[in-house]
């Protein structure tokens, strides 16, 4: 999908949605990071562990 694409479908997105698309994206991005070894383990569970905390998401939505 092209970067218009996807800011075309942000806009339809509700506040719930985009909160958890979000997430979806962070969590790539930090697995990511643990794949080059950017980061350890230790250091992506923390962060994951805050982001979830943070932004109030639940199991099922993990």
């Amino acid at each position: 999908m092209t970067e218009a694409g996807k800011s075309d479908n942000w806009a339809t997105l509700s506040p719930a949605e985009k909160k958890q698309e979000l997430f979806r994206r962070q969590k790539e991005l930090l697995d990511t990071f643990l794949a080059t070894g950017a980061i350890s383990q230790a250091q992506h569970d923390k962060s994951l562990n805050c982001m979830i905390e943070k932004m109030g998401i639940k199991d099922d939505q993990l």
